[in-house]
């Protein structure tokens, strides 16, 4: 179908909504895993990104500023948290209900939210909660009230501080909050609290109980010999001790991305301590921008991500596409062929990335925000940054030195999308496009995508490692040397 451009509205563009999730990342091996827990892993990616993207693109009722019984499609930051609570709730990731545990045996959780656009404060973190069950739903309320509590004009919030409770009549337009003023913020929001114990399972709490005696032990071997043990509760060479989070980034038909972000930390971190995850720049990122031309065109280069090639999949229903058929026009309406690259373009681009892995490696380098910075100032592709940053010998591997493989620093990937949009000297669209973007340096990351067909697709390893879901294929997982780690 042809495009024609609407020049009544010549700004505006609507855009098919994307989404992509991750889990985790680390030393995750076929071994580590095994063939059962590799199974229920791909099973709830595959679940949790099929209900969130169906989310996504399910038009709902709406009450802001259109006649009752219109519908509109859920924002990015709608859809990004109602990701991340299926996740927080999935006892198998490290967050919320599975959250690993301090070395004082204790859940301190965090999370956050950044928009591209259409937020005063564009992103928050909250960090140190032991009670708030979905930690994302209070970023995302600190987030929503942000115009509001900068601007001193927010509803008057219950703010009983009796019993040595904090003053917190709002947020106060603060970015980042910890421990008891967040959680008494979420209490005001009317968020669900839950004793500590929700968060307990007993394979974390067996993972964190094993990690500390094997510290112990391996540090009494060390005595006498002196040498430094190097030895750590949090990483194991052997085991894969969760130290990652979980995330989504969604892409609305606005045009808006939205991160969200969410973990329990490293297994075995101090009780206190601050990861990535709730840090603006360090372990999430989003934001928009103008540059001139199109530089980052595929017509110029090809930029394709190589790891979101098909792999083990799951088409959703014909009824779902027939649905968002109904919902969106279809994509040669909004991606045609670029006709013209002569002068005269602007692009507007924007990006959202979220990372997992060894949080303080993340710190060190400001991953997401670096992520970014390449492909905003250098008009590089997304995924192009990306990889500079989170590939195999990117600036994330290179900032654990010569100390790579040995303490888990330096491990950990990111996920995002882009999204481009090209105009011409009048401000009509001519092109859009949006891609994927994932990539890591360790032994395999979580994630679950879906592509621009309504595909979905759950990976943990890289395309060559990983399997179907009925074992057939490459790596042969019928063969007990795939789950070994033997050579087959």
């Amino acid at each position: 179908m042809e495009y024609k451009p609407q020049p009544s509205s010549p700004t505006r563009v609507q855009v098919q909504p994307r989404l992509i999730i991750h889990g985790g990342a680390g030393n995750i091996t076929p071994a580590s895993l095994g063939p059962e827990r590799y199974v229920a892993y791909r099973s709830s990616l595959l679940t949790i990104i099929s209900k969130a993207h169906t989310y996504l693109t399910t038009p709902t009722q709406s009450n802001y500023n259109s006649p009752s019984n219109s519908s509109k499609l859920p924002s990015a930051l709608e859809a990004a948290t109602y990701a991340v609570t299926l996740l927080e709730d999935n006892p198998l990731f490290n967050s919320g209900h599975g959250a690993v545990f301090t070395r004082d045996g204790i859940n301190e959780l965090e999370a956050s939210v950044m928009v591209s656009r259409g937020q005063a404060k564009r992103g928050v973190g909250v960090t140190g909660l032991r009670h708030v069950r979905n930690p994302i739903l209070l970023a995302r309320k600190v987030l929503e009230h942000g115009r509001d509590d900068l601007l001193g004009r927010g509803k008057k919030l219950d703010n009983n501080n009796g019993d040595g409770e904090p003053d917190v009549p709002s947020a106060q337009g603060h970015t980042l909050i910890h421990g008891p003023t967040a959680e008494k913020l979420a209490r005001q929001y009317g968020l669900e609290m839950v004793d500590p114990s929700y968060f307990f399972t007993q394979k974390r709490w067996d993972e964190h109980v094993r990690a500390l005696e094997r510290e112990k032990r391996e540090q009494q071997d060390m005595l006498g010999t002196g040498a430094a043990s190097g030895v750590s509760a949090t990483w194991s060479k052997d085991e894969y001790l969760p130290q990652g989070t979980v995330g989504a980034v969604a892409l609305d038909v606005e045009g808006v991305i939205c991160v969200a972000t969410s973990t329990g930390g490293m297994t075995n971190k101090l009780t206190g301590r601050i990861g990535d995850t709730p840090v603006v720049g360090a372990g999430f990122w989003a934001e928009e921008w103008t540059e001139d031309g199109d530089p980052t065109s595929p017509h110029k280069n090809g930029s394709r991500n190589p790891l979101c090639s098909p792999g083990a999949a799951v088409v959703l229903s014909d009824a779902l596409k027939g649905l968002i058929a109904d919902c969106l026009p279809s994509p040669s309406l909004y991606t045609p062929t670029l006709q013209d690259s002569s002068g005269g373009l602007t692009t507007t681009r924007s990006i959202g990335v979220s990372g997992t892995g060894n949080g303080d490696s993340f710190f060190r380098i400001a991953a997401a925000r670096t992520v970014g910075a390449i492909a905003r100032y250098s008009s590089l592709p997304s995924v192009v940054a990306l990889t500079k940053v989170a590939g195999p010998s990117g600036e994330l591997q290179k900032s654990a030195d010569d100390r790579w493989g040995k303490t888990g620093e330096g491990e950990g990937g990111i996920i995002g999308l882009e999204l481009v949009v090209v105009r011409d000297a009048n401000g009509n669209v001519v092109e859009t496009r949006s891609d994927i973007l994932q990539n890591y340096n360790c032994g395999g990351m979580f994630r679950a995508w879906i592509d621009e067909e309504g595909v979905a697709y759950a990976r943990i390893f890289r395309k060559d490692q990983d399997i179907s879901s009925s074992y057939v294929g490459e790596g042969r997982p019928e063969d007990p040397r795939f789950w070994s780690g033997e050579k087959i």
